[in-house]
């Protein structure tokens, strides 16, 4: 819960501290403010996108008033309950103190002239999420990188005065929030990159080919960072410099998290994984076949959408798979109910939302769960609570173009099934050898709770579903 406290001026100024987002967390990294000292914010508007150890969330600020100071720059690890902002709530009722800025990171990222993102219009106030009443912040101007440039190399103000402005954007560049990253870390203004995806939408290759140096004039903005002349510039942690021999990367967030996870769950659990090699021709027909189903229409279909309905299928005749290993009480807790998690790989690393209750969802109903889970794991915006409460997992590394590989454990749950690239081989089909669409699936159990048999019962009741789709209706 986010609580907020008076400072000595209890009339004037209120404080905004670090929220509980929620699942016990207790640190957050501020990646980005959309508010600074001097700018005029309103009750439920987001002033600032910080990054837990499951996911990115933005944050509203639950009062009216006018910046005063924001107490960490971006890139700073805060405890939950630390004040991150102080804002003026009776402005022009008397002599304050000047605004304070966040004190300087080190290093600063490369400024932005990026319009600030507009939260979407009718949403209600919420303490953490996405959807809050539209922003009205107003922004004080910035300097960009021929400002900036022109001060290193001690041109002045006539330069940068020379320098040509790209012209203001009425309205915010299309673009997801891991392309508007990729813009960021390359200093490139989005108002400026020319859009090829679908609906004007900006996509990676975009902002690559704007950071790209052509024969002819750009602006400055669209030009990779500048070292100063004059004086070493810092280098940023991560960053790759020419001629090095190695760069080091901090690891924190979401890829910490996951981390000490993994290492958690191999050394906690005792991982048995058996694998089965098998044909799954049919499945691939019948996924062919669903595509032109008028009751699938607007949802995606993929072999995954099978594979994850035959997983379902096989823990409803061998229940005993979904259970977890309660340590403290030394009890199996046997689930009723299946959380199913789907592990997708982002920019930030690798997250493992779940849909719930996946047991009583529909064909179509599944398939639009599985369409948006990834959708919003792209864009980065995965909820912590999204995350939690997963109890069995599939991990799809086939899309790599690998066999198969030894999953390990999501904590918490008992089994994972990988999936392996499905590739035409010669494969025996009553009694010939024909040309078969073929997979391997592994699965990993905790052998806790999970002994050979009904592992092997799960996994080859698997295979027969995909083998032979019609199982989906006489199993099911």
């Amino acid at each position: 819960m986010t609580t907020m406290t008076d400072t000595s001026n209890a009339a004037r100024f209120r404080e905004f501290k670090m929220p509980d987002v929620g699942e016990g967390l207790t640190e957050a990294e501020i990646l980005k403010w959309y508010v600074q000292p001097g700018d005029t914010v309103t009750d439920g508007q987001v002033v600032c996108e910080v990054e837990t150890a499951k996911a990115a969330v933005e944050l509203p600020i639950p009062f009216d008033g006018v910046v005063h100071e924001l107490r960490f720059p971006e890139g700073t690890t805060v405890d939950v309950g630390q004040v991150i902002i102080a804002v003026d709530v009776a402005p022009g009722s008397g002599d304050a103190p000047a605004p304070v800025a966040a004190p300087a990171p080190a290093p600063a990222p490369a400024p932005s002239a990026e319009p600030e993102p507009e939260a979407p219009k009718g949403r209600q106030p919420v303490l953490v999420g996405y959807g809050v009443s539209e922003s009205s912040t107003k922004r004080r101007a910035r300097k960009g990188m021929a400002a900036i440039q022109a001060e290193l190399n001690g041109h002045g103000a006539a330069s940068v005065a020379a320098a040509p402005a790209p012209a203001a954007s009425k309205e915010r560049p299309l673009a997801k929030p891991p392309v508007r990253k990729l813009a960021k870390d390359l200093g490139i203004d989005l108002a400026t990159v020319v859009p090829t995806g679908k609906d004007g939408i900006i996509t990676r290759e975009d902002v690559h080919a704007a950071a790209t140096p052509v024969a002819t004039p750009v602006p400055a903005q669209v030009q990779a960072p500048a070292v100063a002349v004059e004086a070493p510039a810092p280098v940023e942690a991560g960053a790759v410099v020419a001629g090095a021999r190695e760069t080091r990367i901090p690891v924190k967030g979401v890829r910490k998290a996951i981390a000490q996870a993994m290492v958690g769950s191999a050394f906690t659990a005792p991982h048995v994984t058996e694998f089965v090699t098998v044909d799954v021709t049919r499945t691939m027909k019948l996924v062919a076949e669903l595509k032109e189903d008028k009751d699938m229409a607007g949802v995606r279909v993929n072999p995954l959408l099978l594979i994850a309905k035959a997983l379902l299928v096989a823990i409803k005749r061998n229940p005993g798979i979904n259970a977890a290993w309660d340590e403290p009480n030394q009890e199996i807790v046997q689930k009723h109910f299946v959380n199913l998690g789907i592990a997708a790989a982002t920019p930030r690393g690798l997250i493992v939302p779940n849909i719930k209750d996946a047991h009583d969802l529909t064909l179509p109903q599944l398939a639009a769960a599985l369409g948006e889970l990834v959708a919003t794991a792209r864009d980065g915006k995965t909820s912590p609570a999204a995350m939690a409460g997963g109890t069995v997992t599939i991990t799809n590394v086939g899309v790599f173009g690998v066999d198969t590989g030894t999953p390990i454990l999501n904590p918490g749950e008992s089994a994972i099934l990988a999936v392996g690239a499905i590739k035409l081989q010669p494969w025996v089909h009553k009694g010939k050898v024909k040309p078969r669409q073929v997979t391997t699936l592994a699965l990993s159990f905790d052998h806790r709770l999970v002994d050979g048999e009904l592992g092997s019962k799960v996994l080859a009741d698997v295979a027969a579903i995909l083998e032979n789709p019609k199982r989906l209706i006489t199993w099911a």
